[in-house]
């Protein structure tokens, strides 16, 4: 029986990532690519974690902005919706991993919003979790249930590719 890995094991593992491909031809017209020609980027989730750790407390950055960051970095069309969100979970998992471990300087991954401005469900204790840490360092959060967003985040964002 194999061992599981550890958050922090899961974000250092690049599994030949990241890459440029080609867009396949079943994703033309989806995610924005209007051409056989664009490429995508899939990311390695170190980098998704490097831009996360950039974004300073009372500032805010979003999945979508990480992602053109590392489109324009990489020389591609789009870098790709699905790891992006996958990879940050990672991040942020690998975080609060790290931060059990008696580590003080952690990603800040409450600071990563969805692209609308919403609390992402999908990190460590939700967006209850996410909300509180937020509430933290003075934002504002309005909503309801799972679809919590911060007030004025796009006043807030910060660029991620320094």
């Amino acid at each position: 029986m194999s061992r599981k890995k550890s958050w922090q094991e899961k974000l250092t593992e690049s599994k030949g990532l990241p890459k440029v491909v080609q867009m396949p031809p079943t994703m033309v017209g989806r995610w924005g690519c209007t051409s056989p020609a664009d490429t995508l980027l899939v990311p390695a989730p170190i980098e998704i974690d490097e831009m996360m750790r950039q974004v300073h407390r009372g500032k805010l950055t979003t999945l979508n902005e990480i992602r053109q960051a590392l489109a324009k970095r990489h020389g591609a069309t789009i870098c790709c919706p699905l790891t992006t969100g996958i990879f940050a979970v990672i991040a942020a998992n690998a975080a609060e991993e790290a931060a059990a471990a008696g580590r003080r300087r952690i990603t800040p991954w409450w600071r990563t919003l969805k692209a609308d401005g919403r609390l992402n469900p999908k990190f460590p204790g939700g967006v209850a979790t996410q909300r509180l840490l937020l509430e933290a360092e003075g934002h504002q959060i309005s909503g309801q249930g799972q679809s919590l967003r911060v007030e004025g985040w796009e006043e807030r964002l910060e660029p991620v590719d320094r």
